[in-house]
């Protein structure tokens, strides 16, 4: 029986983006879900599939750089000519 889940966990990890995704059969989607009731693994590999997916879509703040420390650090770096191009 142990080879028999562990069977049906490969599946469903192999089909986990589309599940996600909401790309799969229904019928499919039905057999990952009975699956899942029973397989905390399985449920813990999903959720954190999931959160990590979330947490790229999220878009990152947009940061300013104040214009003085933008200054000093381009002068640092000697990137002079960044700050002020040539016409």
């Amino acid at each position: 029986m142990a080879d028999h889940v562990h069977e049906n966990c490969q599946a469903l990890l192999g089909s986990l983006s589309e599940y996600i995704d909401g790309e799969l059969p229904a019928d499919l989607c039905q057999q990952i879900e009975k699956h899942l009731e029973g397989c905390e693994n399985c449920r813990v590999v999903l959720n954190t599939t999931k959160r990590t997916i979330d947490l790229v879509r999220v878009a990152p703040e947009q940061v300013t750089v104040p214009a003085d420390v933008r200054e000093r650090l381009f002068v640092r770096l000697s990137l002079d000519d960044y700050l002020n191009p040539k016409k």
